[in-house]
């Protein structure tokens, strides 16, 4: 293949995709660049069906040190695990890329970006997106229209596509859109308290770059494209079948999808279902024929099914659960769930239940990561555990799978803006999200319950958050926008979003597209939906606590801060940390000191901090011209005598400054061990400090 190069400006930056030079044995390689950021992109379309009843889609981005410069921490330095960021942009490229293959397809499909140069103002994820979506176009994988993602942020009230790095640490509103030529199918970000409104100019403004990127991939096709695989038509139920089923099978299926509760209805529609086919099977002796329509009748029951609770939906405004479309489930919630963690909360809502707790730590607790930008510190961390009990599943428990980390990271994004400050909170924050029972939007109720618990710990939080997830029905120009959707709706609807805020704006965004053609007016009635759904639920979240409380839970640690001169930090630690280690295990308390002089002592006890803080301030006071000490005598010599006049800090008396009247020794007057009071009366550059005990007198009328 020859070697092929196209570009696009894209927010003033050019994006280049260039193919034919390297990995030319996948069956498409792309490498796709923007400033000094370049990434390899290798998508691979095995050859033979598989026999699976979803797309066999895998999906890796990765971050390689190398790339910035840097080697990789730990023992084995080399990469290890997919870090949460390589994780949360391999889901970005999935969830964009997996609904523009045929839904009858299975051949094995991979993807792979790696990021060969990494340049912190040309940020690399929607650059792998975009190059996945160009190494899949130029392949023979049957991707059915190309698609592509710009990074769009509002900065001192305007919008920029791409922006660089120390811009979007100002910006407001961060998103990650992806779409088609003609419709926007994912958006991942958050904000700060943005308007309804901001959030819709967002979409106009990246379809614009959208459309503008795949017309550079179609031209890019156009030059090295290869043959697509044939797929062939969709397979077809058995007509008989099909048509048995749809007739006779209505009644049962309305009647069992009428049950309220989640397991009862499912084990209604298990039973309608095979009663159904059993019906039609009736005095069948051949087994072949048995299986066959047994398997039919199933995907028949599917459609059944699919079809009744969308035209319910389009035609009565009735939803599965009886409610309508813009009807919000039942919520209850309490706080103080947990007697020992600082702050706990419980929060439900129809069958989706979640357990929050929160504790709160010091400096040492942070997580320290390391990324492409460099090595960062994350003071409030958030976990999203979703044990298979909450479904009413038993499988092994293993670690977190990337929806969990997915599901984590947007209800952590959900709380950022309304956190308060280092220097507001000195606490390390930590957020642990229990799913205990699981019908639609767990994670939504994650965000919820973290808020309620964050307030029970006392946390001062600028504003209550919750958050809501919307679905959507259309069939032709009809349709209905669903507020709170079950995962019934979520499975058999054609969109899901969810949308996170106070009572002033939105704090987060997540959204996945099933079908194209989602237009700005279906989007501007979701979003006020979504408002008006978070709005009733802050009012029910306020039934179980409206504010932070005024005191944190006896448990916590109370974080006292002093200040220190940063020359006596040194001091303060000690050889290999002996002295701060002593403080630590004398007192009972962790302490922590940074380059800037602060301190932090945290402990449960006031005595033990108070005691900790005397200690500190023996260690790293300085003398004070004028000021009275009570000293001990150290050393003495022929000149003088050397008082430690607190902790580590000595100063000399000389033979004059003794006493008042002349005297021949200092021994007639001082002896080693002696508590003397001594007046400072002057500290040199170097830091010698002169010391006299006849002012000191003086000054006592002796």
């Amino acid at each position: 293949m020859n070697h092929i190069t196209k570009t696009v400006e894209i927010g003033g930056n050019t994006i280049t995709f260039e193919t034919g030079k390297y990995a030319k044995q996948a069956s498409g390689a792309v490498v796709v660049s923007c400033g000094d950021s370049k990434l390899l992109v290798t998508a691979v379309c095995t050859e033979g069906f598989r026999t699976f009843d979803f797309l066999p889609l895998t999906v890796d981005y990765q971050d390689r040190n190398g790339a910035n410069g840097t080697i990789p921490g730990g023992y084995l330095k080399r990469e290890g695990r997919s870090s949460e960021r390589e994780t949360l942009v391999s889901r970005v490229i999935d969830r964009s890329i997996r609904p523009m293959f045929p839904k009858h397809f299975r051949m094995e499909l991979q993807v792979i970006a790696t990021t060969m140069s990494y340049d912190k103002d040309h940020e690399t994820d929607v650059l792998a997106l975009c190059g996945a979506s160009a190494a899949f176009h130029i392949s023979e994988a049957p991707l059915t229209q190309p698609i592509a993602g710009v990074r769009v942020c509002r900065v001192d009230g305007e919008f920029v596509l791409n922006p660089g790095f120390e811009a979007r640490q100002r910006a407001d509103i961060d998103l990650i859109v992806a779409g088609t030529r003609d419709a926007i199918t994912m958006v991942e970000g958050g904000a700060n308290e943005a308007s309804e409104a901001a959030m819709l100019d967002v979409f106009d403004i990246a379809q614009e770059a959208i459309r503008t990127i795949i017309d550079c991939l179609d031209e890019f096709r156009a030059a090295a494209g290869k043959d697509k695989v044939e797929v062939g038509e969709p397979p077809q139920l058995d007509a008989d079948v099909l048509a048995y089923v749809m007739e006779n099978g209505k009644d049962k299926a309305v009647a069992a999808l009428a049950v309220g509760e989640k397991h009862a209805r499912k084990d209604a529609l298990k039973a309608a279902r095979n009663s159904v086919i059993e019906a039609m099977l009736e005095g069948e002796e051949d087994a072949d024929v048995i299986k066959a329509k047994t398997s039919d009748g199933k995907g028949a029951w599917d459609k059944l099914i699919r079809h009744i609770m969308r035209s319910t939906v389009i035609e009565s405004r009735t939803r599965i659960d009886g409610r309508a479309p813009d009807s919000i489930r039942d919520i209850w919630s309490e706080v103080g769930v947990s007697p020992r963690a600082h702050g706990s909360a419980i929060f439900t809502r129809g069958e989706t239940q979640g357990y929050v707790n929160i504790a709160l730590g010091t400096e040492m607790d942070s997580q320290r990561m390391e990324l492409p930008t460099g090595k960062h510190e994350r003071w409030f961390m958030l976990t999203y555990v979703f044990a298979p009990f909450c479904t009413g599943e038993a499988r092994p428990l293993r670690g977190p799978k990337r929806r969990e980390i997915g599901h984590g990271a947007l209800a952590r994004r959900a709380l950022l803006p309304v956190l308060p400050t280092k220097e507001q909170f000195p606490y390390v924050m930590r957020s642990s999200s229990e799913i205990l029972e699981s019908n639609g939007s767990s994670s939504m109720a994650t965000v919820c319950g973290t808020t309620l618990a964050l307030m029970d710990a006392g946390v001062p939080i600028s504003k209550p958050v919750a958050g809501i997830a919307m679905g959507l029905v259309k069939e032709g120009d009809d349709y209905a926008v669903l507020s709170d959707i079950l995962g019934d709706e979520d499975h058999l609807g054609d969109m899901d979003f969810k949308v996170t805020g106070t009572r002033d704006g939105i704090t987060a965004f997540q959204m996945d597209v099933k079908i194209a053609g989602i237009n700005r007016e279906i989007m501007a009635k979701a979003m006020a939906q979504a408002r008006d759904g978070r709005l009733h639920i802050l009012d029910e979240m306020a039934k179980a606590i409206e504010a932070p409380r005024d005191e944190m839970s006896e448990y916590a640690p109370r974080i006292t801060t002093i200040h220190i001169k940063t020359d006596k930090i040194r001091d303060l630690i000690g050889p290999g940390g002996k002295v701060i280690r002593g403080i630590q295990e004398a007192c009972q308390v962790r302490v922590t000191v940074d380059d800037s002089g602060k301190v932090d002592v945290a402990s449960t006890s006031k005595e033990a901090t108070d005691k900790a803080i005397q200690m500190i301030r023996e260690i790293t006071q300085e003398a004070e011209v004028g000021a009275l000490y009570v000293g001990v005598v150290k050393r003495i010599v022929d000149f003088g005598a050397f008082v430690e006049i607190f902790p580590g800090t000595d100063g000399l008396i000389h033979i004059s400054h003794i006493a008042h009247e002349r005297i021949d020794r200092v021994t007639d007057v001082l002896a080693e061990g002696d508590e003397v009071l001594v007046r400072v009366i002057d500290v040199d550059r170097s830091g010698k400090i002169r010391l006299s005990r006849k002012e000191a007198l003086d000054s006592m009328g002796a």
